[in-house]
């Protein structure tokens, strides 16, 4: 009883039980240089008699309109922002440009449909920032219905009118594989992100063609054109789809190099799946980049340190980030979709194949 007392005491009845303004009352709190300091220490100890801790931050702010922080939602448990490489190195970009510019960031995150409704409404934050969207129709339903700014970071969701940043997968696919091409390999195995749902595995063409995942799907087509247009039949290059996890990566090289004619390069559709697949190639006896090469997609800071040093396609995680910060901070809504660039970044993972 006494808890709920003190609780429903408001600025109100501490300043008529101390005998002045609701105006001082509350500039001792919010203003207080402006309050003499008898006053000010009268009304405050009135107020801890009375139970009273202060006016709430919540709703000064809400009445503001604006709480300075944005809120990054995932369909994904909490842990995916520490322990998936790419979310990982987005959220550092992030909270990065937040610190410079003294805002806070929220992390929303449910699997649930009615706990994700929850958090994304309740989330004390200016504007969202959308990762995984694609499979997360319902996140951006929800999200609209805050009425805040809030930008996707993926391009293949099919509703155009969602405002997304991405980089463009095909073209910086066709990059990669052209890069292992000019130095000569002309065996190739292609280690797939998520094709579709508990998928794993072999996959033929017409599944990746209509995976549900377009990140998969952009890359494996940008491999495609560059193979074919160097004159390679890609019905005789594999396509392994993986649970974006080590067993499944390292089942998916198990079976592609359990055949007589084994691929002298490997292109992997993540930099954390090419590195898996680098530790089954020294695991199996074999060397990176002496008999196989290897080229991931992503360029996170784990690559740059890895053993081998990874060649990867990079995205220009610092450009994402400020944009999409821009867009959930200060409501500069992206319009339709912006595609961004990747870069090749050459280490120590590949080389011309044996002679």
């Amino acid at each position: 009883m006494a808890r709920q007392a003190q609780a429903s005491i408001k600025l109100k009845d501490v300043a008529k039980a101390a005998g002045v303004s609701q105006g001082t009352a509350s500039n001792v709190f919010s203003k207080p240089d402006l309050v003499r300091e008898e006053v000010r220490d009268h009304v405050l100890t009135v107020a801890r008699e009375l139970g009273y801790a202060g006016p709430s931050v919540t709703g000064r702010l809400l009445r503001q309109g604006r709480v300075n922080a944005v809120g990054v939602a995932a369909i994904e448990p909490l842990s995916y922002f520490f322990e998936d490489l790419w979310a990982r190195q987005l959220m550092a970009e992030i909270s990065d440009i937040c610190d410079a510019r003294g805002a806070g960031v929220a992390l929303v995150s449910a699997r649930s449909d009615e706990r994700l409704d929850w958090n994304i409404q309740s989330a004390l934050v200016d504007g969202f920032i959308l990762l995984c969207v694609e499979g997360g129709e319902r996140l951006v339903e929800i999200t609209r219905q805050r009425q805040l700014p809030y930008v996707a970071l993926a391009i293949g969701a099919e509703d155009q009118s969602i405002p997304a940043i991405g980089v463009d997968n095909r073209a910086g696919a066709r990059v990669a594989a052209e890069h292992l091409l000019a130095l000569g390999h002309r065996r190739f195995g292609i280690v797939s992100t998520m094709l579709k749902d508990s998928h794993a595995g072999l996959a033929d063409q017409a599944l990746v063609r209509q995976a549900r995942y377009s990140t998969s799907r952009d890359r494996a087509l940008g491999y495609w054109d560059a193979l074919e247009a160097a004159g390679i039949d890609i019905d005789g290059v594999p396509v392994f789809g993986t649970l974006e996890d080590e067993a499944s990566t390292h089942a998916a090289m198990a079976e592609m190099f359990a055949v007589k004619v084994v691929p002298t390069a490997i292109l992997a559709m993540s930099d954390k799946i090419a590195m898996w697949a680098v530790d089954w190639l020294f695991r199996s006896g074999r060397t990176v980049p002496g008999d196989v090469s290897v080229v991931g997609f992503d360029g996170v800071p784990e690559g740059a340190v890895a053993t081998p040093k990874l060649t990867t396609m990079a995205q220009p995680m610092t450009e994402i980030a400020r944009l999409a910060v821009e867009a959930a901070l200060e409501g500069r809504q992206v319009e339709g979709r912006r595609v961004l660039s990747t870069e090749l970044v050459v280490r120590e993972s590949t080389a011309p194949p044996k002679a």
